[in-house]
């Protein structure tokens, strides 16, 4: 019976396996400031190089009033059918400004590369 157990998988080795990846945000569309309280919808647009990456979700790391954002993506890897599309792609999130002063975004854009913005506040 235990042998019986043990040589049965749950596991489908067939299905693709996927690993996160960050890719660069080309631009932004932010706007030239801030109202206090507000909520704005944030664009970022990336690049998608093959059709083995699809959208995950963005890296949102705040401290303070700087803002560090990347895209991230699910890649499948071990297979042979990924097409090159490097295809410009858009997400967005909204984003409300609690904090008076200004909000520096940090856009990842490859290594150690950032896209720095300077948003101010206004009441």
């Amino acid at each position: 019976m235990a042998i019986f157990i043990f040589s049965c998988s749950v596991s489908d080795d067939s299905s693709p396996q996927f690993y996160n990846e960050f890719l660069p945000i080309e631009s932004t569309t932010l706007p030239e400031q801030f109202r206090l309280g507000d909520t704005y919808d944030i664009t970022l647009t990336y690049i998608r190089p093959s059709t083995c990456y699809a959208f995950n979700n963005i890296y949102n790391k705040e401290q303070g009033n700087e803002i560090t954002l990347a895209v991230v993506a699910n890649v499948a890897y071990q297979t042979d059918n990924c097409e090159t599309v490097n295809e410009e792609m858009e997400t967005s999130f909204n984003f409300t400004a609690n904090h008076n002063g200004s909000y520096v975004f940090k856009l990842w854009q490859g290594e150690n590369t950032y896209l720095i913005v300077e948003v101010p506040v206004v009441e």
